[in-house]
């Protein structure tokens, strides 16, 4: 089994889309999909809400692996997305230590791997908080969608150091690199910015970007995929997001 974050200290750059079209697109290729989030705004939860698992993600920082392991014995059959939704609870996980909290998730997602999972994937809060530093103590992949804008351009450099100071802990992490979300090729800010990351991290761009499109945003409210979109419009998007988790697929080497 492996396991990916989504994480930016950056809110609206593209996180929560991420995860779900990689989700959709690996339950098309035959996989069982485990879906954490760990956002408290609960929109990878709203999306994903017809693959609701039942287990809560405040619980993966219970000590309690027998409890997941009970739960989740004898559902994951076959291919499926199984959601492991974002509760109100997750709120008091900022009051736990992080090492306590790291531990506890740790092994809950190892538990999922006795399970029967073939891929775990995490969303995260927009900030460095107790919920992100778990995810990513625990994970062997991190992906970083980004926005070009100034405020989320701002923010790059310290993901960056981030991960960095995360693998000195847990050096299983591989940083996928950084993904170029909401592009508008129309704004000569937005390329300006690019061609800026490129020059500034050229090992850590990823060969895939995602526009600004708005068909996205429909597939996200009807939780869908874009490619299920029957709009013109989407095929763009869809070819985009399809090349994002062909890149993940094949990056994370997933048998």
């Amino acid at each position: 089994m492996k396991t990916m974050v989504t994480a930016n200290q950056k809110g609206g750059v593209g996180k929560t889309s991420t995860v779900v079209h990689v989700a959709f697109d690996f339950l098309e290729r035959g996989l069982r999909v485990a879906v954490i989030d760990l956002d408290t705004q609960a929109n990878a939860s709203f999306t994903l809400q017809g693959h609701q698992s039942g287990y809560l993600a405040s619980q993966m920082f219970d000590l309690d692996v027998d409890r997941l392991r009970q739960w989740f014995t004898g559902r994951v059959d076959g291919p499926a997305i199984h959601l492991i939704a974002s509760d109100a609870r997750l709120a008091d996980m900022e009051k736990r230590g992080v090492s306590e909290a790291s531990a506890s998730f740790k092994a809950n997602v190892a538990a999922l791997a006795d399970c029967g999972f073939d891929v775990v994937l995490v969303d995260t809060a927009p900030s460095l908080g107790v919920g992100m530093a778990a995810a990513l103590f625990a994970a062997d992949y991190v992906l970083s969608p980004i926005e070009l804008e100034a405020y989320s351009m701002q923010g790059i450099k310290r993901m960056v150091t981030t991960i960095a100071n995360v693998r000195k802990v847990n050096t299983k992490l591989k940083f996928l690199g950084m993904m170029p979300s909401k592009v508008d090729a129309r704004n000569p800010r937005h390329l300006r910015h690019l061609d800026e990351l490129h020059k500034a991290y050229p090992q850590l761009m990823i060969p895939a970007s995602v526009g600004l499109r708005s068909s996205i945003a429909d597939a996200l409210a009807s939780g869908v995929p874009v490619w299920k979109i029957k709009k013109t419009a989407a095929r763009k998007a869809a070819k985009e997001v399809r090349d994002v988790a062909d890149y993940v697929f094949t990056k994370m080497e997933i048998a």
